[in-house]
């Protein structure tokens, strides 16, 4: 299937959960904010949500600093 990963065309196997992709882009262990096709989409449903095709997902993490 093809998603829009902050902005970028990106293809993933189907079916693909948020939480897999997370992992799969090496941010499942960051804080991150997540938004699909403009909802925001809580830290607990991470793992529950399925991305389906033409999903447009937006992904910010924040960055330490001092």
């Amino acid at each position: 299937m093809n998603i829009l990963l902050n902005g970028e065309p990106r293809s993933l196997a189907a079916p693909t959960t948020l939480i897999e992709l997370l992992h799969a882009e090496g941010l499942r262990e960051r804080r991150v904010a997540v938004e699909i096709n403009g909802e925001i989409v809580p830290r607990g449903r991470h793992a529950d949500t399925a991305l389906a095709e033409g999903d447009k997902v937006e992904i910010v993490h924040a960055l330490g600093g001092g």
